[in-house]
């Protein structure tokens, strides 16, 4: 009698990790064909004013990396957390408690040295996220909470405390809809190129893509938690306190999704309003997954999902291909990641009994 079991295949290469999802991508975006035609559009043109929409000019370019920003931050937040199993899905709620604290002090930090008013505002709203984010970490090693459930209801409490400030001591004064006051302009992101929306909030991105990799690859903090991602009973037993571990990674991945907030509050809608998000912290968790975690797979994924929110806009008006399309090309990424991921993570044995 043949039986067939599941097994799991070595360790993947370090290049490996890198190379899968750039794969993963390029599958994506033939197998995006069949969407693009059953849409009724021209196959060619249709990529063709994708990526000249995302590419093709300045401007165009610029912008792609405006909305990279967000997506790279959350996906970072969310990469770093599952490392160590941490399922962080309350990258939303992280992202929205960054832009309140730093519309709170945005507003009223006129009284300080200007030279201190942003970074005062940048920690603060990487402290608030990553606070937000240790609460779920706290209800799961002290009382066993599952953090997928916690995280995620945590969203919900985070938008309807938005809503109360918002209608309340926050709401701008003499105005009848849920937004604050404009932020002072010591407090708004630098633009760093003229006619564009490039702003610093990006290379504070970039920089975080550094970071997070040096603390993965190079400190001890990084081995303990991939060790506690592994195993967390053998992580325990080996001498790590995975509490402490589990409880750092939620402060550094939820302060990262606050930082998200503060560039789209400091940077773009300079007051804060109830959709100042459109759902970066759920697409975080799609960008961590399609670059397999790794920060520089990140980096390449919220790109790549950047390039596809900018250039389906050019795309639908020249094509008349709906711009929804950009979220079933996202979606398709995650499944073919995933995919992947089943095919070179494990491998099936016929095992004769």
């Amino acid at each position: 009698m043949i039986r067939f079991r599941i097994i799991k295949r070595e360790p993947l290469p370090g290049w490996a990790k890198i190379v899968i999802p750039i794969a993963a991508i390029v599958v994506t975006l033939i197998l995006s064909a069949i969407p693009i035609l059953l849409a009724g559009g021209h196959l060619w043109k249709s990529y063709f004013y994708l990526f000249h929409g995302a590419l093709g000019t300045r401007y165009n370019l610029l912008e792609t990396f405006v909305k990279s920003s967000p997506l790279l931050l959350t996906g970072l937040a969310v990469a770093f957390a599952f490392r160590a199993k941490f399922w962080n899905i309350g990258a939303e709620g992280q992202l929205l408690a960054g832009a309140l604290t730093a519309t709170a002090l945005g507003i009223h930090l006129g009284s300080i040295p200007t030279v201190l008013v942003l970074p005062t505002i940048i920690i603060s709203g990487f402290l608030a996220g990553g606070i937000w984010a240790s609460i779920p970490a706290l209800l799961k090693t002290k009382l066993k909470v599952d953090d997928v459930v916690s995280t995620l209801l945590l969203n919900y409490v985070m938008i309807h405390i938005m809503g109360t400030l918002l209608f309340g001591p926050l709401q701008q004064p003499g105005s009848s809809w849920p937004r604050s006051s404009a932020i002072i302009e010591a407090a708004q992101y630098p633009i760093l190129m003229v006619k564009s929306r490039f702003h610093m909030g990006i290379i504070i991105s970039l920089v975080a893509v550094f970071v997070i990799w040096f603390i993965n690859k190079k400190t001890t903090f990084g081995y303990q938690s991939r060790a506690v991602g592994v195993n967390v009973r053998a992580a325990h037993f080996g001498g790590i306190n995975t509490t402490s571990v589990i409880l750092w990674t939620a402060l550094i991945s939820g302060g990262l999704a606050g930082l998200a907030g503060v560039g789209e509050l400091c940077a773009l809608q300079y007051r804060l309003i109830m959709d100042i998000s459109p759902g970066y912290g759920y697409s975080g968790i799609v960008i961590a997954m399609l670059g397999n975690l790794h920060p520089v797979g990140v980096l390449f994924s919220s790109l790549f999902f950047s390039v596809i929110i900018v250039g389906a806009q050019t795309m639908s008006r020249m094509t008349g291909v709906p711009t929804y399309i950009a979220e079933v090309i996202q979606g398709m990424a995650l499944m073919v990641m995933l995919i992947f991921l089943l095919f070179t993570e494990y491998k099936i044995r016929a095992v004769r009994k």
